[in-house]
């Protein structure tokens, strides 16, 4: 199945162009799911079909969904307290009643992922379009399951469970209580879930659609959107002008905004996307008939984008180099610290801690460029690391 994540700065419709992206793929004979983390039913608006909590038919081929984020925090919490009921009681603690729960910060994101994995293991669906927050809201919520994988296995080493046989006995000469077994079991299972909703992300039929309205505001949206997920090693598929005005009859148009528009779309065909152009109606578009008026490119479900792989070349020199691809990052604002057996990268406003590969840990690194939207990081094989030949 294929994923498309539709995204953009706050007001550019994308939400409407995420209906729009799923009415026509429907309308081709795809099976599509329409996923929207919108809280008002701007998606139901656009296609003139309410959406809910749980997935509904919309029209054939296509069904909506928009989770419901308090209901999924309140059962949760519900089975935490049944899980954790010992300590609670231990404690003198007063259970909370699922009437007075009301979701906490970032309970929203972690149930709209819980969403978006369930939907992408559906075995009903061919395409499934995810209508995510505005940036940089989206660029924050894509990487809130590495962050978190790696929070869990620096908090809970998942080798520590190997001694859980010992853990009454290092309690009893620690004189503190151990961990008990149902907090690893716990971090077990939020790191399977994790670890599905990253490999969704990451998967090579997983391509990314940005909405932006031709114009100086979308375009610095634009040059930090494509920084931040390229970091994340997440492709663009298609960048969409969306609102563009029409060409053919410029004097019922302010002079003015057409060169804007005019400079902006000059500007964005230099970037490294292919740019679709989608027609402003003079209304908001209500209905499967404005919708399919926006003319939205098409999403082929049998074929997968090339994706933005991290490389290991070998350079004529003999050292590996680590391609990394980053267009439209500044070299000034780049920054690369080696610790351990990870590399910690700063682009611009963004930071991604990446694990390097098994060969890379066994070198040094030997020095860094951007070259061609492209940080090559060189690596030198460390002698006391590497095996040598023996004569």
């Amino acid at each position: 199945m294929r994923t498309i994540l539709i995204t953009g700065p706050g007001g550019s419709g994308r939400t409407t162009i995420a209906a729009a992206t799923a009415l026509t793929a429907a309308r081709a004979g795809t099976r599509t799911l329409l996923l929207s983390a919108d809280r008002t039913d701007t998606p139901g608006a656009a296609l003139g079909s309410e959406t809910g909590p749980a997935p509904r038919q919309a029209a054939p081929n296509l069904t909506t969904w928009r989770p419901d984020a308090t209901g999924r925090f309140r059962e949760d919490l519900t089975a935490f307290q049944t899980r954790a009921a010992n300590v609670l009681d231990l404690l003198g603690a007063s259970r909370l009643d699922a009437e007075e729960v009301t979701p906490l910060p970032g309970a929203e994101e972690l149930s709209f992922l819980r969403a978006l994995r369930d939907a992408a293991l559906s075995e009903r669906y061919d395409l499934l379009v995810v209508d995510l927050p505005p940036l940089p809201q989206a660029l924050a919520l894509l990487g809130l399951p590495e962050e978190l994988r790696r929070y869990l296995r620096r908090l809970l080493p998942p080798e520590r469970q190997a001694a859980r046989a010992l853990r009454p006995v290092l309690g009893r000469l620690a004189g503190v209580p151990m961990p008990a077994d149902w907090l690893y079991e716990t971090a077990a299972r939020w790191d399977v879930e994790l670890a599905a909703v990253e490999a969704v992300l990451t998967d090579r039929a997983t391509a990314v659609r940005l909405v932006a309205e031709p114009g100086p505001a979308g375009a610095d949206a634009l040059r930090t959107a494509g920084l931040g997920l390229a970091l994340r090693g997440l492709p663009v598929e298609a960048l969409l002008a969306n609102r563009a005005l029409p060409e053919t009859a410029p004097e019922s148009w302010p002079a003015g905004l057409l060169a804007q528009q005019r400079k902006a779309l000059d500007d964005w065909r230099e970037l490294p996307y292919d740019v679709h152009l989608v027609p402003h109606l003079g209304r908001d578009p209500r209905g499967g008939d404005d919708l399919g008026a926006l003319a939205v490119p098409p999403v082929n479900p049998s074929s997968a984008p090339v994706g933005w792989p991290v490389t290991d070349r070998i350079a004529a020199d003999g050292v590996l180099v680590w391609h990394l691809p980053l267009p439209g990052a500044i070299r000034e604002e780049l920054d690369l610290i080696r610790r351990g057996d990870e590399l910690v990268i700063s682009a611009g406003p963004f930071r991604r801690i990446v694990p390097l590969p098994s060969a890379l840990r066994r070198c040094t690194v030997a020095g860094a460029a951007l070259r061609e939207g492209e940080l090559r990081v060189r690596f030198a094989p460390d002698p006391d690391l590497w095996p040598t030949a023996r004569r």
